[in-house]
């Protein structure tokens, strides 16, 4: 395992062959990604970089001011450079589309879950996040969502289970969302 400490950014660390999750953010909490087509766009890029690094994407949220991503890391060092390469070409993306001048992206901020219970409150806290911020009632009426994929993937009940013994997500504080 090695680690990364940033005199004003979080502290990152690199393990290989284990499991993350991710959040990013939109600088100042800006919505500049409520276009339909930047969150797509944004997708893409998750997909192409992990791929590119061969990293797993299991899950994944995309909401209009940041993400939440569940992986499987390849490399661990090679998670800033998956990030910067996702930011920068969606950054770029979203600056054509909105005409912003500002920066786009602000910080990205990964956490390894230490068991399947960790990893698990994790993955509930993830699809529930378009509730969680008033996007919608029903987590099928949100697109821009791995849910549908756990949903045919896991299905009704083991995924309802899922929820049910897996409540902490409900309390869970994560510092990041103070960004």
């Amino acid at each position: 395992m090695q680690k990364k400490d940033y005199l004003h950014n979080p502290t990152h660390i690199f393990m290989d062959n284990t499991p993350y999750f991710i959040t990013a953010a939109i600088y100042q909490k800006r919505p500049l990604l409520q276009n339909p087509e930047l969150k797509e766009h944004l997708l893409n890029c998750i997909k192409r970089y992990f791929d590119k690094h061969q990293w797993a994407l299991h899950h994944w949220v995309i909401l209009d001011s940041h993400y939440h991503l569940l992986g499987q890391s390849r490399i661990g060092q090679d998670l800033p450079k998956i990030i910067t390469q996702i930011h920068s070409v969606s950054g770029y993306h979203v600056k054509q589309v909105t005409q912003t001048q500002q920066r786009i992206w602000w910080n990205y901020w990964d956490y390894c879950p230490r068991d399947e219970k960790d990893y698990l409150v994790r993955l509930n806290y993830l699809l529930v996040n378009p509730i969680k911020h008033g996007y919608t009632n029903n987590l099928n009426d949100y697109p821009f969502s791995s849910f549908h994929q756990s949903l045919d993937e896991t299905g009704r009940e083991q995924l309802m289970r899922q929820f049910k013994d897996h409540t902490e997500h409900k309390n869970l504080v994560l510092p990041e969302d103070d960004f």
